[in-house]
């Protein structure tokens, strides 16, 4: 939950509001409480949507819809006003995580836990249907898991059966991924209740493997195979169900079993307790459930008028200690600031050790990756140290979590319970990273990564973590920017068909960064070729001549190194010579070895940044020679900064707080305050998501078995201006 903003109302009609569930385009989504104590979850519409009549007969509909469904397996509606200068409505509050939620932190359910949460939503979809209407947008992030069993919510797109208005030509209404063939075509005459039983399989799908049966990536291509290919149900180990949900996914609406069919075909009871969800959910659902009983005072807000903080005095006090750190560390972050000093350091806290934790894939595949992170952060701590006058010494404590997500779990939980570590460094991965957030949340322990970008991990508002690097589709969206002006103006190549293609080895990297490269491209206008190809393909000579038949000029991969290596190698064998781009999961020695001579001329978009390039990393690059007897690697020094900067922060917390142990919450608090100024650039935090504020992307050249630092990615290229008539 989020905190409310200066400009929240404080009440909508008889809820007090605690703060902020979510918001997007239309609204936003309260925790509220009414003089009962009881908690809703009240929807407001922005204002400027209320005055759409259309928007506001839409809204009048959503309620409605929700109004006449009645199941134990569907969020009711307590209380709305349609007609209110803002509309909005209350349902009941469900302090457990969505579906969505709970897969990616905790991974597939087990069959047990799958078959009884398809048998209740099958039942709340029948209940839908029975009111004759459609849901139309039944997905993990519309259901949320409680002790008693699932809810299904959201019915901001439910019409009625014969209703057709809303899908006219051309228009697709729900989510990719989780739509009917019928919907994916917009065919708004046969979209009806068989089009949320095909959703509810793929939510199932989901559920067991954690993969979606028609794939990720760019709409268009996803689209396609959802009506044209066979859903991919690998991973579905019980036969039965897997034969209910090859039922449920039949291409012919008039195939598909009805969603009471479904249910009958799943027989397990309903839940009458919390074992039917694995115990890490279960915790999940307490600790929400704990907070909720523990909430604070409403705090009042006045629209216009900022809020007071809660800790004025502190906010000062951290502002004004960390610009005099930032005036120490001017021109080169912590190596200057906390360079050997004169000084006798003497004093209680002089004697005092706390440590810096360092979770990181050490053993596993990005093992390069985590072991230059672990060395930039031993470096900052040794730096630190050496310091005479400093006010307590530290020590770094490493966790290897192999690039596993339930190792990464552990790992997490064995640093947060050290009440000895005030931060931690991590993880090396993506996945490792997004599995252990909540376990560093609840213990607001703060958590800073150099190199997980996957836009997911930010896009709930976290307390504990940080990110020093950018999300992987800016990456994405520079590359599209280098097609438009590096090869354009500088090689006078002009592109006009470059191909995209997305491997589905690693589904989430490789959807975002491929979903954002096409969007760019199609930006400047042009005319992109996207191709998936599934983890099992072995060589990629048929795609790619494929592509090379459909006249692309360029070739951009969103996947990994080894899936790369692969298509440099068919591309080398039919002769390509047009532009090579790929993004970070490239920038490897896997690359260079799987693809040998054919990695030549690739061009490859990272945030890393090339230590040799950075004139105030000299001193850093000589520590780090002298200490490890070569030249640093990629994110060593970037984790280097994370930890000076973890490491400035601990000491302005403890001057201010004192005592013998550190303040977790007040460093958390503190990381994203003002400006660093780091060794290898410059880091500034958006102060609500953490995220680092820019794009910095760097451009490497592989040639002769290496790769050599080109530039930093061009800055963003203006999108042509529509010719209009």
């Amino acid at each position: 939950m989020e905190r409310l903003r200066p400009a929240d109302p404080s009440a909508v009609a008889g809820y007090r509001l605690l703060g902020r569930l979510g918001a997007g385009g239309m609204g936003v989504v309260y925790l509220g409480r009414t003089e009962a104590g009881e908690l809703a979850a009240v929807k407001v519409t922005l204002a400027d949507q209320a005055e759409d009549p259309d928007f506001r007969a839409r809204f009048r509909r959503e309620v409605a819809a929700a109004r006449r469904v009645s199941s134990p397996w569907a969020v009711p509606v307590t209380a709305a006003d349609p007609d209110a200068p803002e509309p909005w409505l209350a349902t009941a509050f469900v302090p457990g995580p969505s579906l969505a939620e709970a897969v990616a932190a905790h991974g597939p359910l087990p069959p047990r836990s799958a078959r009884i949460l398809g048998s209740a939503l099958a039942r709340a979809l029948a209940a839908v249907h029975a009111a004759g209407l459609v849901h139309r947008d039944v997905k993990p992030g519309n259901v949320l898991l409680a002790a008693d069993g699932p809810r299904l919510i959201d019915f901001g797109i439910a019409r009625a059966a014969d209703e057709t208005a809303i899908t006219a030509t051309d228009m697709i209404v729900g989510t990719p991924g989780f739509l009917a063939p019928e919907q994916a075509e917009a065919r708004g005459s046969e979209i009806g209740p068989p089009s949320d039983v095909f959703a509810l399989a793929c939510l199932l799908a989901y559920t067991i493997t954690g993969r979606l049966p028609f794939g990720r990536g760019a709409v268009d291509a996803l689209l396609y195979r959802t009506v044209h290919d066979d859903p991919d149900l690998r991973g579905v180990e019980d036969a039965g169900l897997a034969a209910l949900l090859a039922d449920c996914l039949a291409k012919d609406p008039a195939l598909r079993p009805t969603a009471a069919e479904v249910a009958g075909r799943l027989t397990e009871d309903a839940p009458h307790g919390a074992d039917w969800l694995p115990p890490a959910v279960v915790r999940t659902i307490a600790e929400r459930s704990a907070r909720m009983l523990a909430l604070p005072g409403i705090e009042p807000t006045d629209p216009g008028r900022p809020r007071p903080p809660r800790t004025a005095g502190r906010r000062k006090a951290l502002l004004a200690a960390g610009g005099a750190l930032l005036a120490a560390g001017a021109g080169g972050g912590l190596w200057a600031a906390l360079r050997p000093e004169e000084g006798s350091g003497t004093g209680p806290d002089r004697e005092r050790s706390w440590a810096i934790g360092v979770q990181a894939d050490l053993t596993g595949p990005q093992r390069a990756l985590g072991i230059e992170q672990e060395r930039g952060a031993r470096l900052a701590v040794d730096a630190f140290n050496t310091r005479a006058d400093r006010p307590f010494s530290l020590t770094l404590t490493t966790a290897d979590d192999a690039g596993d997500p339930a190792r990464a779990l552990a790992a997490a939980r064995r640093l947060a319970a050290d009440r000895e570590v005030a931060a931690v460094l991590g993880s090396t991965g993506d996945y490792t990273t997004e599995a252990v957030l909540p376990v560093y949340e609840e213990a607001v322990l703060p958590l800073i990564s150099v190199s997980a970008g996957l836009n997911l991990l930010t896009k709930g508002v976290s307390r504990a973590f940080t990110r020093a690097c950018p999300a992987h589709p800016a990456t994405a969206g520079r590359l599209s920017s280098v097609l438009q002006s590096f090869y354009q103006r500088q090689l006078k190549r002009p592109v006009g068909r470059p191909g995209v293609l997305q491997d589905r080895v690693d589904e989430q990297y490789s959807w975002q960064f491929a979903v954002m490269a096409t969007s760019e491209l199609r930006r400047y206008g042009h005319r992109v070729h996207p191709r998936v190809v599934p983890a099992s393909l072995g060589s990629y000579d048929s795609v790619i001549g494929e592509m090379l038949d459909a006249g692309i000029d360029a070739y951009l991969h969103a996947g990994g190194a080894a899936t790369a290596a692969k298509a440099a190698r068919a591309l080398k064998a039919a002769g390509f010579d047009g532009p090579l781009l790929a993004g970070p999961r490239v920038l490897s020695e896997e690359f260079l070895r799987l693809a040998g001579d054919a990695a030549d001329g690739w061009v490859i978009g990272s945030p890393a940044a090339d230590t040799a390039g950075e004139p105030a990393a000299k001193p850093f690059v000589a520590a780090y020679r002298k200490k490890y007897g070569r030249a640093p690697g990629f994110y060593a020094g970037e984790a280097f900064d994370a930890v000076g900067l973890l490491i400035g922060r601990l000491v302005m917390t403890a001057r201010e707080r004192g005592g013998p142990l550190p303040d977790r919450a007040a460093l958390a608090d503190a990381v994203r305050i003002n400006h660093y100024r780091g060794v290898m650039g410059s880091y500034r935090f958006d102060r609500e998501t953490g995220d680092l504020d820019g794009s910095g992307t760097r451009l490497y050249l592989a040639e002769r078995g290496r790769f050599r630092f080109l530039s930093d990615a061009p800055a963003e290229e203006p999108a042509p201006a529509r010719k209009t008539t």
